[in-house]
């Protein structure tokens, strides 16, 4: 593989902030016409769907009340569509990870998360409870392409939580999450909204506990595009995370992770994000 040059654009406040509370907002990572392009292919993929693979939206006469089921999460579109690989691995967003890593970043997965009006949210929890990086952690980079806030499912993270074990998940309340999978958050700790800007991205690290609201609005969309990275020393990850893309788009492999994880291996193995 060859080394990427990547010029750092993160300061030392904000890999300070990352270090400590676990998250980084960078704002306006995504110029305007970045976002309208991948909103552009993402709405034009959707009305072409289904996607084998990817995702299966139901028309609205089969999908009854469940609105997620006309609007189903895209996983790992950068498998199906080009457009989306690069954004994918888009140099600014590699930049950031390079430098919270200390490492040059691998791409591991994407998803691409609809939320229409009255799409219910997801429940806390942790994302290495999935990808199962070792050694270290991932980082998720969550890019909105459109205004993201509490009224319309924006996300809500746990600051400082990253610093605590990956926990075994309860059941969440299925009126509230789409997912099945709640984690308890630490004493102490509390969660905090971020709303974010159409082009904004929203770093953080696998540890950190996080989730999102209900979209109550009755108009608007949160459609957000989420690439999960590890480091380049990564050794094992979970066997849906395979294979991996570094900055120009070369595959790589690592050994898939056999390990039972926190619940001894009762959870369900499933890429995820909210």
């Amino acid at each position: 593989m060859a080394k990427a040059i990547f010029e750092s654009i993160v300061s030392g406040e904000e890999l300070l902030q990352f270090e400590q509370e676990g998250f980084l907002v960078m704002r306006g990572l995504l110029a305007d016409e970045e976002v309208t392009e991948l909103l552009d292919t993402f709405m034009t993929m959707h009305a072409s769907g289904p996607i084998e693979g990817c995702f299966h939206p139901l028309p609205a006469e089969a999908a009854g009340s469940d609105i997620l089921r006309q609007f189903p999460r895209m996983m790992h579109p950068h498998r199906v569509n080009e457009t989306a690989k690069s954004y994918m691995l888009h140099p600014k967003v590699l930049s950031v990870l390079a430098s919270l890593f200390g490492e040059e970043p691998l791409a591991a997965q994407s998803m691409l998360y609809f939320k229409p009006p009255g799409a219910r949210g997801q429940a806390l929890h942790q994302d290495n409870f999935y990808l199962k990086v070792e050694p270290g952690t991932c980082i998720a980079a969550w890019m909105a392409l459109d205004p993201a806030d509490r009224e319309n499912g924006g996300m809500v993270v746990v600051p400082n939580s990253s610093q605590g074990d990956i926990q075994c998940p309860h059941l969440a309340d299925p009126a509230l999450s789409f997912t099945e999978d709640e984690v308890t958050v630490p004493e102490g700790l509390a969660p905090t909204p971020i709303d974010l800007a159409a082009g904004d991205v929203l770093f953080f690290n696998g540890s950190l506990i996080h989730g999102s609201y209900t979209n109550t609005s009755d108009t608007r969309f949160r459609r957000a595009y989420i690439g999960h990275y590890v480091g380049e020393s990564t050794t094992k990850l979970g066997r849906f995370y395979n294979p991996l893309f570094a900055h120009d788009g070369q595959v790589l492999r690592r050994e898939d992770n056999p390990d039972a994880g926190p619940c001894g291996g009762a959870e369900i193995s499933a890429p995820i994000h909210s």
